[in-house]
């Protein structure tokens, strides 16, 4: 329950959060960056930064939480969460779009101009198809991933877990919270699952396939595409995991949850990106 009236426009104190979210995220690339090329700290230096990065939102929406619940937050601060989080995903767009920009890339331009007649002098054995080894041979031999079976029910998975979100959502807006709670709690049981079957894909990608991520350029893209956007099913998973705790703990009301909305668009939008890969990284 809100126990002030919100002011004109809420603006917070300074804030040791972004600092330290700065710090979290420079650790964190600084240790992928070894970790990729065989440093002995590498790996222990990304984790630290993840998990230091995971203790920083915790606190920092922490604090968010308390201002929003402490009836801190007018209209006017509504407006500027939603374009805030509007502009985000359309950063994730953009970014998506980078990587299948360079699987067309690939595909559609390097291949062609790699088997024309002049490359032929050069590999003379290179066929454009894709999933080739590329043109110097360097590369062990693979299978592709295809469709069936576990991208398919994926697929399945996620689409119905936008339906089971829909439902929770029209749900909190009736002010029926029980429900609310249990369609919420279905769709992160579903992105779960999803998780489960993608890391088996890659269990079986590695020992059964021989595919990797160093498997050419098909490998690359392969698990560059589908890796980030199981990263980003996780990060679905926990805000909506947060906000499924507000839920129990009674706050939004059927008027004031943009939370669970924002939390809903980012939801959305992952669905949307799988189809996208769905059709051109197993299908095409």
């Amino acid at each position: 329950m809100r126990s002030t009236e919100a002011p004109y426009y809420f603006v917070p104190g300074p804030s040791r959060w972004p600092m330290l979210a700065g710090i979290s995220m420079l650790a964190t690339m600084a240790g992928a960056s070894g970790w990729v090329n065989d440093a002995a700290w590498g790996h222990y230096l990304c984790l630290a930064g993840i998990v230091a990065m995971l203790a920083v939102l915790f606190g920092w929406f922490g604090e968010a939480i308390g201002e929003s619940e402490a009836g801190l937050y007018s209209r006017r601060i509504d407006y500027s969460f939603r374009w805030s989080m509007g502009w985000f995903i359309f950063s994730e767009v953009m970014f998506f779009a980078a990587f299948f920009g360079a699987l067309f890339y690939a595909r559609v331009i390097s291949m062609p101009w790699l088997s024309d007649l002049d490359h032929k002098l050069l590999w003379p054995d290179f066929a454009p198809q894709w999933g080739n080894a590329g043109p110097a041979g360097v590369v062990d031999t693979f299978s592709t991933m295809g469709p069936f079976p576990i991208p398919t029910i994926n697929t399945a998975l996620l689409l119905t877990s936008g339906v089971t979100l829909t439902i929770s959502h029209h749900a909190l807006r009736a002010g029926h919270r029980a429900k609310t709670a249990f369609w919420l709690a279905a769709t992160i049981l579903l992105g779960a699952v999803f998780m489960g079957f993608q890391a088996y894909e890659y269990i079986h990608a590695y020992h059964e396939l021989n595919l990797k991520l160093t498997s050419g350029i098909y490998g690359s893209t392969f698990f560059m595409l589908t890796g980030f956007h199981g990263f980003h099913v996780t990060m679905g998973a926990i805000m909506l995991s947060v906000v499924l705790a507000r839920v129990l703990k009674g706050h939004f009301t059927p008027e004031n949850h943009f939370a669970f909305e924002g939390a809903a668009w980012y939801w959305h939008f992952v669905d949307v990106v799988w189809l996208g890969l769905y059709v051109v990284v197993y299908w095409l």
